[in-house]
């Protein structure tokens, strides 16, 4: 079945607008406070925002929209633990539930969310630290693979998504998604997974010299929260048929502006669970372990394969787990794929959506 034309109008007007973005950042500060995280050298930014108070409905977000035309949504607060979770609820129909990675944010969903939003309910949260959501220190957030979770499983019962959801999920996005699978297994319907992991690492693969770097050592955590080289390198290097427009990539890395603002960034990668004793390689085994559950749930793999992380030896094993998936694989794309492949990998979510409806339940 083809995209409805309002669906595919949305992503051209969207992509049509350009513009400059408009980049607005709360940057209050505070001399007496610095950032405090392992491997983390101090630094005398401005410190991440803090909430005192639960949001009202109606409340914006804790940092504003850095770019209204290619990102054409109001987000929506909800508040956990006195933090604010930035998240988008567009649409109406079955739940479509999108999970980014790092160092993304919900941005990266805008053009699907464009598209699927005539027919289905999406929820694209950021992660805290990320995107719009608040900015806590290590000391006011567990930056830890549990409580990202049970942010998600908390989010999703506040919000009545108990049952009927299909997951989307990218990069860091395929650990805690199919993390909460794994807690709710009655209650995902269908999966998209692309560029992603949800086991310890696939046998053959070697976890790269970069990220070795910046999770083990003081330098790579300097080199990621006080000059911005994780989220800059990969608003150059995770897209491979050409480069990102430059609107597209500030607004990519707008809400990463201060080394306050780079916790999350840094926590994702030094968080990396690789070996047993490792934190949250618990949860990777037991998800591993729980990936049986869904091999009769229909699964939708889409791959760009210039992805030096989430290579072909991660798709090997998504297929390992998944034989029954419809895959679609792209040689020249790397791991930013609905950049890359652009419209003809939002063609296959649509399609696949289409000829897997959920039934209702006798």
């Amino acid at each position: 079945m083809a995209l409805s034309l309002k669906g595919w109008d949305s992503i051209a007007q969207g992509n049509a607008l350009g513009g400059s973005v408009k980049i607005a950042v709360n940057r209050q500060t505070r001399a007496d406070e610095r950032i405090s995280m392992s491997n983390t050298p101090a630094s005398d930014a401005p410190p991440p925002l803090r909430t005192t108070r639960l949001p009202a409905a109606d409340e914006a977000a804790p940092f504003p929209n850095p770019a209204p035309d290619l990102y054409p949504f109001t987000p929506r607060v909800a508040a956990r633990r006195g933090l604010r979770m930035s998240y988008l609820d567009e649409g109406r129909g079955d739940p479509v539930v999108m999970l980014h990675g790092n160092p993304t944010w919900s941005f990266y969903y805008r053009n699907l969310v464009l598209a699927l939003r005539e027919s289905y309910r999406c929820i694209v949260p950021d992660h805290i630290g990320c995107g719009l959501s608040d900015k806590p220190s290590p000391s006011e957030y567990d930056y830890s693979l549990k409580h990202r979770i049970d942010d998600l499983e908390w989010l999703l019962e506040e919000r009545g998504l108990t049952k009927d959801l299909t997951l989307v999920l990218h990069d860091w996005g395929g650990m805690i998604g199919m993390g909460f699978a794994a807690r709710h297994p009655d209650r995902i319907k269908r999966i998209v997974a692309s560029n992603t992991g949800a086991f310890p690492l696939p046998p053959g693969k070697r976890f790269p010299r970069s990220l070795w770097l910046g999770r083990n050592t003081r330098l790579g955590a300097w080199l990621i929260t006080r000059r911005n080289a994780f989220c800059e390198y990969a608003a150059k290097w995770c897209v491979t048929r050409k480069p990102l427009p430059a609107e597209v990539r500030a607004a990519y890395l707008a809400p990463y502006d201060t080394p306050a603002h780079r916790v999350a960034v840094l926590k994702f990668v030094q968080t990396i669970p690789l070996k047993p004793g490792d934190d949250g390689f618990d949860i990777v085994s037991g998800t591993a372990a729980a990936l049986d559950r869904f091999r009769t749930t229909p699964t939708l793999l889409l791959w760009g394969m210039k992805d030096f992380v989430f290579d072909g030896h991660f798709l090997e094993e998504w297929k390992r787990h998944f034989p029954h998936a419809e895959v679609h694989t792209w040689p020249d794309c790397g791991h930013y794929l609905l950049d890359d492949a652009g419209e003809l990998a939002i063609m296959r979510v649509w399609e696949f959506l289409q000829r897997h409806p959920i039934q209702d339940a006798p």
